[in-house]
């Protein structure tokens, strides 16, 4: 509460000289008031060592890019291949050609990539192909 009461006074603060001072602008040393929040005049929080607490500090760290995930369909013994191909153009939105292409894949290598991207979205392609009563699962490109 005293430093809340120090940071009022302080913004509050009437320029005894017309202009030397705008009102209701902070002085410029209005941050240096220590306190459990100050802060410092680059925005910076300021905390106290703890001994034997490693600190963090903020580093360059370079990201690798999101590698996508693929939705897999697998061949069963049930759903017939026009059934995979209606499927593949109305959910994936592709060329019959390629609806095609693909249902073959699946029926011959027994399995098929329908769909590349995010986790959350093949996440979404996996459940809407059970949905159609499709065997697929989802993993990363590449594997």
């Amino acid at each position: 509460m005293v430093v809340v009461a120090q940071l009022v006074e302080r913004w509050l603060v009437v320029p005894d000289v017309a202009g030397s001072s705008p009102v209701g602008r902070p002085p410029k040393d209005f941050l240096s008031i220590e306190g459990p929040f100050s802060t410092s005049p680059s925005g910076a929080s300021s905390s106290t060592s703890t001994p034997g607490v490693a600190e963090d500090t903020a580093q360059d760290v370079l990201v690798a890019p999101d590698v996508p995930w693929v939705t897999i369909v697998w061949n069963d013994p049930v759903n017939l291949m026009s059934y995979v191909t209606y499927v593949f153009e109305s959910y994936f939105g592709h060329p019959r050609a390629t609806a095609e292409k693909l249902m073959r894949q699946v029926h011959q290598e027994g399995r098929a990539v329908v769909s590349t991207g995010t986790l959350e979205g093949m996440e979404v392609d996996v459940q809407a192909m059970h949905g159609f009563g499709l065997w697929a699962t989802l993993q990363r490109s590449g594997q």
